[in-house]
């Protein structure tokens, strides 16, 4: 692409900009000492692109300081596992860390590191990394985090896609990245109105592609960002060539006696191979013990909003309890990740105060119904040893009829990309390797 909307925002002035919604509502908490923006009417601003830089109000700091000094701590479990949730002693190293030397604007400049835009698609601003290749013929693409992630999840693999001479790849396997993220969550708007749902999403990520001047690109996903490329993929807009999921769908997929016996609570059926029912049983034990997050916020995301709202120790306890559960280091998301990197997540949901209206996806999702549609365009599939639920290629036809790649990799968990970004890396390459000609 040499010319387009791009290239006039490209002229705009580089200014620091504060997004309106997420510092607005801090100047709201703290004041008008708080040096947020002026509020900005997004249908007023349909259709431009503004350059956006991280800057919270350092009194926005100070006040999450006092805050975690000020954490009334529960009784304690009765358990001498993770059975009953994040064990006290995590949870109080990591608070103590964010307290007393855990560095903000070190994040801050990791993300302006990288172009950053905001732009205004059907009522509400979409917040947006975009990087372009220094290769000629890179490929589109447009990456979506997931819960209880963020762009802090895909931070380290625009390196390897965007430049993939410098990281072990050929040139022919360069990607022109977006990663936009979802309404609700990061710096994006808070929708205010309800259908915001994956479907809508999907939507607004082909407006923003088509706005970039991209008249063709493929989409990557995990976690809801799986669910919404598969909902680009059943809409199968113009230009869209392909999608690449690292999360699968359990309902399209899974076998529909398997399926009808998981809900109903009896046993496996007899058609399932060994390996099949190893699936089948971790599929009945995540629904029995580790669903409960996803039915609180499909039914009453409001209810647990205020507590994420008001308290930076609990809304970090609900993050990690489920990001330790899901990396491959199964409850030990510090050896995954790193504690610098957790905290870059959790913080940046306090900050902008998206605790509460991040968890309104699963509500909406909830709300508009299945989408049990096959997906329309190529699919490629790479599954990873930590996730949570591991289907076996023949599995997949029914929901992904195009399937044209499927991997099982040798590492990683349900955060592919922030645990293993190299590896994650390789595997979108090859995923889209035969959608570039």
């Amino acid at each position: 692409m040499r010319s387009g909307p791009l290239t006039e925002t490209l002229k705009m002035s580089r200014r620091s900009l504060l997004f309106a919604g997420a510092a607005g509502g801090l100047a709201a908490m703290l004041g008008s000492g708080a040096g947020a923006a002026d509020p900005v009417d997004a249908g007023a601003l349909s259709g431009q692109i503004r350059p956006f830089r991280a800057d919270m109000p350092e009194a926005a700091l100070a006040d999450l300081r006092r805050r975690l000094a000020a954490t009334r701590w529960p009784d304690g479990e009765t358990v001498g596992d993770r059975s009953q949730g994040v064990q006290p002693e995590r949870l109080k190293a990591l608070v103590d860390e964010w307290r007393s030397s855990y560095d903000w604007r070190r994040a801050e400049a990791r993300l302006n590191a990288f172009p950053q835009f905001v732009t205004a698609i059907d009522g509400v601003d979409i917040h947006f990394i975009h990087v372009r290749s220094r290769h000629e013929d890179a490929l589109p693409l447009i990456m979506t985090h997931g819960w209880p992630g963020s762009v802090f999840e895909l931070v380290d693999v625009i390196g390897p896609l965007t430049d993939p001479t410098a990281h072990g790849g050929e040139a022919g396997d360069a990607f022109h990245l977006v990663i936009p993220s979802i309404p609700g969550f990061g710096f994006s708007g808070k929708p205010k109105e309800r259908g915001w749902n994956p479907q809508r999403i999907a939507a607004a990520w082909d407006t923003l592609m088509k706005r970039l001047g991209y008249a063709r690109y493929v989409s990557q996903g995990g976690d809801w960002g799986a669910i919404i490329s598969d909902a680009l993929g059943r809409q199968a807009p113009e230009g869209l060539l392909g999608i690449h999921v690292n999360r699968v769908e359990r309902a399209t997929t899974f076998p529909p006696d398997a399926a009808q016996a998981l809900m109903s609570g009896a046993p496996a059926p007899e058609s399932l191979s060994p390996e099949e029912k190893a699936i089948f049983m971790e599929a009945r034990d995540f629904l029995a013990n580790g669903f409960g997050y996803a039915a609180i916020m499909a039914t009453r995301p409001e209810t647990i909003g205020y507590g994420l709202a008001d308290s930076p120790a609990g809304l970090a306890a609900w993050l990690y309890d489920k990001i330790a559960d899901w990396v491959f280091t199964r409850g030990d998301p510090e050896q995954a990740l790193g504690r610098q990197a957790i905290l870059d997540n959790i913080t940046l949901y306090w900050l902008t105060n998206t605790g509460p209206s991040s968890g309104r996806i699963y509500w909406e999702n909830a709300a508009a119904g299945a989408k049990l549609e096959p997906v329309r365009v190529p699919v490629a599939v790479t599954v990873f040893p930590g996730e949570v639920y591991r289907p076996p290629r023949h599995w997949l036809g029914r929901a992904y009829p195009q399937l044209i790649y499927y991997n099982a990799a040798a590492k990683g968990g349900h955060f592919a990309a922030w645990e293993e970004p190299e590896l994650f890396a390789q595997e979108v390459r090859a995923a889209f390797r035969t959608l570039r000609s």
